[in-house]
């Protein structure tokens, strides 16, 4: 199933994409895809409510409607830096031993379409394609990797937006130059694991104003993603609709020389294999 939320910001409704061109509104018996939804064991009822709703003739076509993130506001959004091994190349860093850890503000949560804003004091802010994890059961110290595929409710696109002068040079708190408003952009869907033969062979890429500057796979990660939820559930508890960046593949701006980074004005577009693709503009300080 691909589930996506449709709507204006704050009054996004659920809806299931069931073809290119139609989907089903399940608004009616879904308040919402959020933390209540996925813990009650909701997604395991939706393919039988979408079945009998399309069969009654409920399929949708699809319109120029804004197309929020996919989940609501998340408990948490925890982040793993570094984890592709490539990208770890270009930063001159070292290949991680183990995931290294990182949060984002949940209120960074955008639409995959909305646009992205530069925060007043940035001279460095940066792009990257992510695969998103979201957790479908309340989950704690997991005995197994395999146990971990249990507990993911899908997959989507992150745009896990930097402000690399935040980031790096900021007193080394990572997560300063990750949480402004609009720094995470999501969707256009979210994925069950059922739809993906190989998460661990996804395409993936991100163009500025028509150039592309990162072409990777998640071939190349470290820590895939049922290690990560092993790892990180020895440590925290992680809540039903949380949600996981998992890291980038090489092309970022900061690794390139001269640096590039973003300025208003500026148009990404990103995709997974599989997962859809996104698209935002940039736009100047409040």
């Amino acid at each position: 199933m691909k589930l996506m939320r449709l709507g204006e910001p704050g009054h996004e409704r659920p809806v299931v994409r069931v073809d290119v061109d139609h989907y089903v509104d399940v608004g009616d018996v879904v308040p919402d895809f959020d933390e209540a939804f996925f813990g009650s064991g909701g997604l395991a009822t939706l393919p039988a409510l979408v079945a009998s709703k399309q069969a009654a003739g409920a399929a949708t076509p699809f319109t120029d409607e804004r197309v929020g993130a996919p989940i609501a506001r998340p408990h948490q959004i925890l982040c793993i830096g570094l984890n592709y091994s490539d990208h770890a190349k270009e930063t001159g860093q070292a290949v991680p031993s183990e995931p290294i850890l990182f949060t984002k503000s949940p209120n960074t949560l955008v639409g995959p379409n909305d646009d992205v804003r530069i925060p007043r004091g940035s001279t460095k802010p940066d792009w990257e394609v992510e695969l998103g994890i979201v957790i479908g059961r309340r989950t704690s110290y997991l005995d197994s990797v395999d146990e971990a595929r249990d507990a993911i409710a899908g997959f989507t696109v992150v745009n896990d937006v930097s402000e690399r002068a935040f980031q790096m040079e900021r007193g080394g708190q990572w997560s300063k130059g990750k949480s402004a408003e609009t720094f995470n952009p999501t969707g256009p869907w979210l994925v069950t694991p059922d739809e993906i033969s190989d998460v661990g062979d996804l395409g993936m890429w991100l163009d500025v104003n028509g150039v592309r500057r990162q072409d990777g796979s998640t071939s190349t990660m470290i820590f895939d993603p049922y290690f990560i939820v092993h790892h990180l559930s020895q440590f925290m508890v992680l809540e039903p609709g949380d949600l996981i960046d998992t890291g980038t593949p090489p092309g970022v701006g900061m690794g390139f020389d001269p640096q590039i980074w973003l300025q208003p004005g500026d148009v990404m577009e990103l995709g997974i294999d599989g997962l859809g693709s996104q698209r935002q503009t940039v736009v100047g300080p409040r």
